[in-house]
């Protein structure tokens, strides 16, 4: 396998992950959390930066954009996740902090292929454990 291929796992299947729905796998002993929003599979290392807050409790929300003064722009809708504890905002679709773009999480590139959902790592994963999870958002 050359170096640039990426190995393809299978999470569970499409219907599994209905819009809003959230998962957590254990991959190599990392937890990577699994959203789906706005029909867009989301998969991200399930850990804030700032103190290791699971972030798969985090809601998904919007932002206030950069507008004129006195003007309210609001955007991004169901692509923002927020840390539970600290309020901490990260883009889904990039990893990064909108407050920095130097602090980010850590984002993996997930897919709904012939009605899987299906995670593309850098390298072979040895152990996979879907975790129970229960979050009431």
């Amino acid at each position: 396998m050359r170096s640039q291929e990426k190995h393809r796992l299978i999470l569970c299947s499409a219907e599994e992950l209905r819009e809003g729905e959230r998962r957590l796998f254990e991959v190599d002993g990392v937890e990577i959390g699994l959203i789906r929003a706005e029909g867009t599979c989301y998969a991200f290392r399930n850990s804030c930066p700032h103190q290791g807050v699971p972030m798969l409790y985090g809601s998904v929300v919007g932002t206030m954009l950069p507008s004129e003064p006195q003007e309210y722009v609001y955007g991004l809708h169901n692509e923002i996740i927020r840390c539970p504890l600290h309020g901490w905002e990260f883009n889904l679709k990039t990893g990064k902090a909108l407050f920095s773009p130097q602090v980010s999480i850590k984002m993996y590139d997930a897919k709904e292929e012939d009605n899987e959902i299906v995670l593309y790592l850098d390298r072979e994963p040895q152990q996979i454990v879907q975790k129970q999870f229960a979050c009431a958002l």
